[in-house]
């Protein structure tokens, strides 16, 4: 099993920033693409950020180009979320995703493993 662990969610106020991270365990894990989603209460899981296996590619949604950062550390077995000028519509469950390949995928389906979700909440 590779259950991803994401953690450092939070409460933080509007414009501020906050860092996730997601410890893998696959031992492959250097070549595989990993994800970010989120879900907000009533919505449905959405793509947020994706990396390739090697960290030289990345690709966000429209609603969070130039505020997130997606980051990997491949020594590490960690991918970060590196999230700036938070807004109160970022709120929602933060989950990390493993890939099923090296490349960067948006559909949750096409990844393999999720963590539990870490919880961000931005107030006004």
């Amino acid at each position: 099993q590779v259950q991803p662990v994401e953690s450092g969610g939070g409460l933080v106020q509007a414009g501020g920033s906050l860092r996730l991270s997601c410890a893998a365990s696959e031992r492959s894990f250097s070549s595989l693409a990993m994800g970010w989603f989120r879900q907000a209460p009533g919505k449905e899981r959405g793509f947020v950020a994706g990396i390739n296996w090697s960290g030289s590619r990345t690709y966000y949604a429209d609603s969070v180009k130039g505020r997130l950062t997606i980051s990997r550390d491949n020594a590490k077995n960690t991918v970060y979320l590196q999230m700036n000028s938070l807004k109160p519509e970022d709120t929602a469950v933060y989950y990390c995703a493993v890939g099923t390949g090296g490349n960067i995928r948006t559909y949750a389906f096409e990844y393999n493993y999720w963590g539990q979700g870490t919880q961000v909440i931005v107030s006004s």
